[in-house]
């Protein structure tokens, strides 16, 4: 579950990472409220308006702006409440801004240049460890870091049954180029910020920028995090935080109905039982010249009218031009997925693409019947691969 900045950095500060004073609005008098706050609270009056959206690049979009005085305040809210925010990770149909988070500009004369860095900690799949990886180059995109200069690029393995040690953290102080005041605090702001991860249960921390101020406080400047969905149970104050508005309709709408739905760009649509059989599923669809749809795992016990929600959900999608139906029948049932094929087929009404059905496994012969018998026109396969290439001759 991804998070706001706001709500990011409020997890943060329930762990001692140091963070920006902050306030959100939703409307433009609520903005320059906001900000009368935090000049009386920090004696700062300068400001930072940033728009809360999942989505990263939001100043190349116009969705930060800074404000030199309250009647800018009130005039670049009203811009940026409501506008359509477009980055390169939104994609060009943008989002919509609902509230956006005035903050103290921390940039701010002193003794030095400020300085930004990057930070991050998320889990190396291939050694099983967390991993901090770091930058002097922050407040731009680390993918270009990496692809022009990965020299300047740290890393920090972590074992997840210690946590970050302090000589780890010490090293990271030191490979960033800092002294006194700023190393001191820089040890400390890795430590709290890898205890937040841990303790959240996040699968992502991304600080971009990590701000080195003028006079050597080291705060997160920003702040994305992706909390994992597995853990939410344990964690019901994040739960709460989840944004539906940000999210794909139609995942949600799956999620309703506890189908694992995600949306592809191509025109094959699949529904399968067992996340490893969908990845396998879709594969042989690239491999036969087609592409997949969407991913979409009805789970080991779908029924009949959960079959039905799953076909509704990929025949919302108006790319596709075919659907795979591939069930193996262990805790699932195939004539109860065959059901649920026949029920959907009939309930929907006026289907004119190519359905393909694949049934193996516990009762597939019955589930086999039910179709022939239903007198629609649903194309059966024996092998995955020539269900595959059966799809690709029908688009």
């Amino acid at each position: 579950m991804n998070l706001h900045e706001y709500q990011a950095k409020s997890i943060l500060k329930n762990y001692g990472v140091p963070i920006p004073e902050g306030v959100t609005a939703d409307k433009p008098e609520d903005a320059v409220e906001a900000a009368k706050d935090l000049k009386n609270k920090t004696g700062m009056d300068k400001w930072v308006l940033k728009a809360q959206v999942h989505a990263g690049g939001r100043g190349k979009g116009g969705g930060i702006k800074l404000a030199k005085n309250l009647e800018e305040v009130q005039q670049k809210a009203k811009e940026m409440l409501g506008m359509n925010l477009v980055t390169p990770q939104t994609g060009t149909e943008g989002k919509t801004v609902h509230k956006i988070l005035v903050a103290q500009d921390v940039f701010y004369p002193g003794e030095h240049e400020p300085s930004e860095i990057y930070m991050s900690v998320l889990l190396n799949r291939q050694t099983g460890r967390n991993v901090v990886m770091y930058s002097t180059e922050g407040g731009v995109d680390i993918e270009s870091v990496a692809e022009k200069t990965p020299h300047l690029i740290f890393r920090e393995e972590v074992d997840p049954t210690v946590g970050l040690q302090a000589f780890q953290a010490r090293r990271i102080a030191f490979n960033l180029g800092l002294s006194g005041k700023a190393f001191k605090e820089m040890v400390k702001f890795a430590l709290r910020l890898y205890k937040a991860y841990d303790k959240s249960d996040a699968t992502l921390m991304e600080i971009n920028p990590v701000l080195r101020t003028s006079d050597d406080k080291i705060l997160a400047v920003d702040s994305k995090v992706s909390i994992d969905d597995n853990a939410l149970f344990r964690h019901k104050d994040i739960a709460e935080m989840r944004d539906i508005t940000e999210e794909d309709p139609t995942e949600v709408k799956a999620g309703e109905y506890g189908l694992n739905y995600i949306k592809l760009d191509g025109n094959v649509g699949c529904m399968v039982n067992g996340a490893g059989l969908a990845m396998a599923t879709m594969d042989m669809i690239k491999l036969s010249g087609g592409e997949p749809a969407n991913f979409l795992d009805v789970g080991g016990s779908a029924d009949s009218s959960r079959v039905e929600a799953g076909f509704r959900i990929i025949m919302d999608d108006p790319n596709v031009k075919a659907i795979l139906v591939n069930i193996f029948g262990g805790i699932v049932r195939c004539d109860r997925v065959a059901q649920g094929v026949v029920d959907a087929y009939k309930n929907i009404g006026n289907i004119d693409i190519p359905i393909i059905v694949r049934l193996q496994g516990t009762n597939a012969e019955e589930g086999k019947q039910l179709i022939d018998d239903s007198g629609l026109k649903v194309h059966s396969a024996i092998q995955l691969k020539e269900a595959a290439e059966l799809v690709n001759t029908v688009v």
